[in-house]
C-alpha cells in the first residue's frame, strides 16, 4: 500500500454507541449490531484526507466496562502517535469517561483526539450524527493536539467536560 503523503491520515476509531444503532425489525429496537460509519462517509467530501478506519468494539456506551475505556484511550494514545489526528466515534452516555481516561494517559498528545457520537441514532429522520461526524472530521484537521469532543457546533477540551442531560449536549 503507498500512503499519499500530501493527505492527511486520520484515524477513525469505532466503538459503537447510538451513533451506529440500527434498527431490528424482528425485535423492535434499536442495537448496536453493525456499523454505518462507511455509509455516512460515503455521503461526505473527503479530499486531502486519507481515513484509517479501525472498529475497535459495538457497544451501547452504557455496557462499556473500565477496562473498555482503557482499551479505547490506549488505541488512541498509539495511533496519535502515528497519524495527524485521531477520530473516536463513541456512545454519548460514557464519552466523558472516556475522554478523560485519554487525556490522563495522554495530557499532552501529538496530535488532536476527538470523541464524538449522536443523541440520534444516524438510521433516524432526525438525526444529528453526520453533522457530529462532520465537525469531528473538521476539527481533528483544525484543533491544536489536545483532547476534545465534537458535538452540536461546539468543540470542548478535556478535562472538564461533561454530558448535560437535560440539554441533550456537552460543556464544560
Amino acid at each position: 500500500m503507498t500512503v499519499d503523503k500530501t493527505k492527511a491520515r486520520i484515524a477513525l476509531i469505532s466503538t459503537g454507541g447510538t451513533i451506529e444503532k440500527t434498527y431490528d425489525e424482528l425485535e423492535g429496537v434499536l442495537s448496536n449490531q453493525v456499523s454505518v460509519l462507511q455509509v455516512m462517509l460515503s455521503q461526505l467530501q473527503l479530499g486531502g484526507v486519507t481515513i484509517e478506519r479501525l472498529p475497535l468494539m459495538n457497544k451501547d456506551s452504557l455496557e462499556m466496562t473500565p477496562a473498555d475505556h482503557d482499551l479505547i484511550a490506549e488505541t488512541a494514545v498509539k495511533q496519535a502517535r502515528a497519524t495527524d489526528g485521531v477520530i473516536i466515534v463513541h456512545g454519548t452516555d460514557r464519552l466523558a469517561n472516556t475522554g478523560h481516561r485519554i487525556h490522563e494517559l495522554a495530557p499532552a498528545p501529538p496530535v488532536p483526539i476527538v470523541l464524538t457520537g449522536a443523541m440520534r441514532p444516524y438510521v433516524m429522520r432526525t438525526t444529528d450524527a453526520l453533522q457530529n461526524l462532520t465537525e469531528a472530521l473538521l476539527a481533528v484537521q483544525l484543533a491544536r493536539p489536545g483532547v476534545y469532543v465534537a458535538m452540536h457546533n461546539k468543540l470542548l477540551a478535556f478535562p472538564g467536560v461533561r454530558k448535560d442531560v437535560e440539554r441533550g449536549t456537552f460543556v464544560r
